[in-house]
């Protein structure tokens, strides 16, 4: 299959659909050689934080060798990558389509961690801000004052709120050039 891209990578903050689209495209990648990987997983493995694991938990060295690990899988061809930065690691290949997840409804995002994480509202709507804003901070401590969210590094930004996951898959199988 001719594609228009040889990688994908699914950036976004939380709750904003990251994994569901990671999830919904395997089905149509995989039989076609494209291998999937989470950053966030690796995170939440290496910090044994399920629920809320900050950058501020790992050690810089781990998200540099992370970013190692980001880059030399892109090399390697036929990955797609969900990780809050894989798009802003990736933001000057040309052989990688850029997707920006949001969710322009915070009540939405509040009600997505409530059921994924089991917590009460509050303690959802403080995980999302705190976990986002922790983040940033850690990683322009680690990278320099950027916003690692801003739609020129990407080629595609869908906002989950008024796109549902099959929509979303479809407008990514597009850009990508995938046909059925």
């Amino acid at each position: 299959m001719n594609l228009n891209y040889k990688n994908v990578t699914i950036s976004g903050g939380v709750a904003v659909g990251k994994n569901t689209l990671l999830e919904t495209l395997k089905s149509k990648l995989v039989p076609v050689g494209f291998s999937f990987t989470s950053g966030g997983q690796l995170l939440r493995d290496f910090t044994k934080e399920y629920i809320q694991p900050t950058a501020n938990l790992a050690p810089d060295e781990f998200h540099h060798q992370l970013d190692k690990r980001t880059i030399n899988l892109l090399d390697k061809g036929y990955i797609v990558i969900e990780a809050w930065l894989a798009g802003f690691m990736a933001r000057k290949r040309n052989d990688t389509l850029r997707v920006l997840l949001t969710c322009n409804n915070d009540a939405l995002r509040i009600d997505r961690v409530v059921n994924r994480d089991k917590v009460s509202i509050e303690q959802a709507k403080t995980y999302i801000k705190e976990r986002e804003e922790s983040n940033f901070k850690e990683w322009r401590r680690i990278y320099g004052d950027f916003n690692f969210f801003s739609p020129d590094y990407y080629h595609l930004t869908i906002d989950t709120y008024s796109h549902g996951p099959q929509e979303t898959a479809e407008r990514v199988l597009k850009a990508l050039g995938y046909e059925k």
